[in-house]
């Protein structure tokens, strides 16, 4: 996220940072300019890594925060976002997205323009890209020069990029790749005659921090706003939209609205679509009591037990401070954590058929120790529901998929899969049903999200087969 207004952001920043910790574990940090920048960063959550010390020396009417989670490169400080830069101006970037040709990249400029990336994070690539192109043009008119700037990440960049970056003693910049896939939205917080904005991942911040949300950046969009409040804004190069389906599914939060689509209520009709489908393949299933796997199946499970007309319950209790089991390194981790993660409330499984609902099934091995747990509690029958389709691809845009060798659904057929995960039913989301409850409602221009995770079907440009072994081979 990142923030210009007529006050001190650091601290509101730091508050935004935690409303978006769910998009991020691994590392955070926070950077400010006031005739100088000034940075913070660590590894860890927010509320460990900042405190007053470091808070106060903060400073500056402008500032841009992370939290990172690991896609490209490792979990360290060296690639903990965000970067800067000292020259042209000074700049400082951070991202939410992936570059899949980030090596390539980094070759090439070191080679061709003798620039050496410190770190294995994508974000110092465009950061270098984007100080590249922007000295291109630095005689010229400044605006110009910064949407040619973004220009020129667009031409070199492959992958998925939402990006928000301060230039040192003229403002703050945001741009959205062309297929606009990773979200970024824009909020307004008016204070006397000025106005202060926000541009951020998702709009979880906005109420609590006063700003009023305005819209999302266009894929292919580009905007900076200076010192003076003057906005400005540019489509550079539009592509077929397809915004990310799997942050309707699992990794926004619930009260965001992205690209005019309430994530909300994009889960509840996940919910509705799904129990359409267990009416249709199992009429009559006797089901006692509809269960989420918590938390982020929680909406869709709930409007499936209306659905059905069956009690909704919160049988299994999510301790909050454990770290999210998907985006932990390595299934050993995983599983570990689990076991202190969900525990279950036995009076609502003992001698029912339960129903559990989970926003998907990657490997199947948390799928199983949920089932066992409830087993374990004198379930009657389990059923299991998945609120999306089989994942079978790794994505390459910002979720860390695994490989495709370890996607349950590409080596078990859905029988197999059953058996793996000691359920007397399973059933899936059919994709048509995913994409429909995305898009259903709001006032959006959604014609049909990216999927690839599901289908393969990669909207950016050159997917091969040795793309995607690559990619594989980093994970």
């Amino acid at each position: 996220m990142g923030i210009i207004g007529g006050n001190d952001v650091a601290f509101d920043i730091y508050e935004g940072l935690i409303a978006l910790q769910h998009r991020g574990q691994d590392s955070c940090g926070i950077i400010t300019y006031n005739r100088q920048f000034h940075l913070k960063k660590g590894l860890g959550l927010a509320r460990d890594v900042f405190d007053e010390n470091n808070m106060v020396r903060l400073t500056g009417k402008m500032g841009i925060g992370h939290t990172r989670y690991v896609t490209v490169g490792n979990i360290s400080i060296e690639d903990a976002q965000p970067f800067k830069i000292e020259a042209p101006y000074g700049i400082a970037l951070a991202h939410n997205g992936n570059i899949f040709n980030f090596h390539e990249l980094r070759e090439e400029l070191f080679k061709k323009e003798l620039r050496h990336i410190n770190s294995d994070c994508d974000a110092e690539v465009i950061l270098n890209i984007f100080a590249l192109e922007l000295e291109k043009g630095i005689c010229g008119d400044f605006i110009e020069n910064v949407f040619n700037a973004v220009s020129g990440v667009y031409k070199r960049a492959k992958g998925a990029y939402s990006v928000v970056g301060i230039i040192a003693d003229k403002g703050l910049f945001a741009f959205r790749d062309p297929h606009g896939i990773k979200p970024l939205v824009i909020g307004e917080r008016k204070i006397g005659e000025k106005t202060d904005y926000v541009f951020a991942s998702e709009n979880t911040m906005f109420s609590a921090l006063d700003f009023s949300y305005v819209r999302d950046i266009s894929p292919g969009e580009a905007v900076f706003v200076d010192l003076d409040g003057n906005f400005y804004s540019r489509t550079i190069e539009q592509k077929s939209f397809k915004p990310c389906v799997f942050e309707y599914v699992y990794f926004a939060r619930p009260d965001s609205m992205l690209d005019r689509v309430s994530v909300y209520r994009s889960r509840l009709r996940m919910g509705q679509n799904l129990a359409l489908k267990i009416k249709k393949e199992r009429p009559g299933l006797e089901v006692d009591v509809v269960i989420p796997a918590p938390s982020t199946a929680n909406t869709a499970a709930l409007s499936l037990a209306r659905a059905l007309g069956v009690r909704y319950s919160e049988g299994l209790y999510k301790n909050n401070f454990i770290g999210r089991t998907f985006i932990m390194p390595g299934q050993e981790q995983r599983k570990r954590s689990l076991k202190f993660k969900i525990s279950p409330i036995e009076l609502e499984i003992r001698n029912k058929n339960i129903l559990i609902v989970d926003d998907s099934i990657v490997r199947g091995n948390t799928s199983l120790q949920i089932v066992n747990l409830v087993r374990k509690c004198g379930a009657k029958k389990v059923y299991f529901a998945s609120a999306s389709p089989p994942l079978r691809f790794p994505c390459l845009y910002g979720i860390d998929m695994p490989s495709r060798k370890d996607f349950i659904a590409n080596y078990s057929d859905i029988e197999s899969i059953r058996k793996k995960i000691n359920v007397d039913y399973l059933v899936y989301q059919d994709l048509d049903d995913l994409v429909e409850a995305v898009t259903r409602k709001g006032d959006h221009k959604i014609i049909r999200p990216c999927h690839a995770c599901f289908s393969g079907e990669y909207p950016t440009e050159d997917i091969t087969e040795e793309t995607l072994n690559k990619a594989e081979a980093l994970r």
